[in-house]
């Protein structure tokens, strides 16, 4: 089995009566010429490499390689135990579990790219949340990453994942736009309310810049999982309520592209442009390189 867009993984999902994860196991199956239990073996331990990086995040005290980052997923989680949260439990620990795991990939310790480190944080953080909120097992949120898996092999089959192509939008775009469709499935959505959820999650970062401070993934990359996560559960949220997405993800994709490709090269991951070149940004990255 394999789609390279989403009117032939819908069509699929349809024709079958499957769901998004589903059609994306057998197309691993195919692909790699594995059995099923040795697909579903390798996303597991994906997994719990996830769940590793928010548990060390919470335990341990991270210092990011630039020094930019560090110790502000344990402040969130702290805020949210003592019952101040603003967010609610589920967003509060998304929010926290994601920007942990910005912590742990640029202290230089071991992540899951989803789809890349930059954004690493925004699916792990979502998963985790929706797993102890709705006491989902381990094998069902293995499962619900294949269908995450699924739409960034859309993105990065019709566009791209990488920041320096096409900004932010298309590295926590993504990555958000993953998190939401899985979300949609885990609740019982369908393989076009997921396809909605993902199409909402990358309308609503559309032209999104990509401008690290010191060219490093640390500021503002970790705040900007954090809003990714956020943005995944208001997408999902905003579907399963019944909501449409009047474009389709098909086109929605080909728009972040294009919106991407238009976008100043100072925008692009060069460190050049945006929040990296406001005079505090510009001292520290000076105050690093020294």
């Amino acid at each position: 089995m394999d789609f390279i867009s989403a009117v032939e993984l819908i069509d699929k999902c349809s024709q079958e009566n499957i769901t998004i994860s589903e059609a994306m196991i057998r197309r691993e199956v195919t692909l790699f010429h594995i059995d099923r239990d040795s697909a579903i073996e390798r996303m597991a331990h994906s997994y719990d490499i996830m769940k590793r990086a928010v548990e060390r995040a919470l335990s341990e005290e991270l210092l990011s390689m630039g020094g930019l980052i560090g110790g502000e997923s344990k402040k969130i989680f702290d805020r949210n135990s003592k019952g101040k949260s603003v967010c609610g439990d589920i967003l509060s620990k998304a929010i926290s579990y994601a920007v942990g795991v910005l912590e742990v990939s640029s202290s230089m310790g071991l992540i899951v790219a989803a789809p890349t480190a930059g954004s690493s944080g925004v699916i792990p953080g979502v998963f985790l949340a929706i797993q102890e909120a709705f006491e989902l097992s381990d094998e069902t949120m293995t499962l619900a990453l294949f269908n995450a898996g699924a739409i960034g092999y859309l993105i990065t089959t019709n566009a791209t994942v990488s920041g320096a192509e096409a900004g932010c939008q298309a590295e926590v775009g993504a990555a958000s736009a993953m998190a939401a469709s899985a979300v949609c499935e885990l609740m019982g959505g369908t393989a076009e309310q997921c396809l909605d959820a993902a199409s909402t999650a990358l309308t609503n970062v559309l032209g999104l810049v990509c401008d690290p401070i010191a060219g490093l993934v640390e500021a503002p990359c970790q705040k900007r999982n954090a809003m990714g996560a956020s943005n995944a559960l208001i997408s999902a949220e905003i579907t399963l309520g019944g909501v449409r997405h009047i474009i389709p993800f098909d086109e929605t994709v080909e728009a972040m592209y294009r919106v991407g490709k238009s976008m100043p090269v100072e925008l692009r991951e060069t460190a050049m442009g945006g929040i990296a070149t406001t005079p505090t940004g510009c001292q520290l990255c000076k105050n690093i390189l020294n």
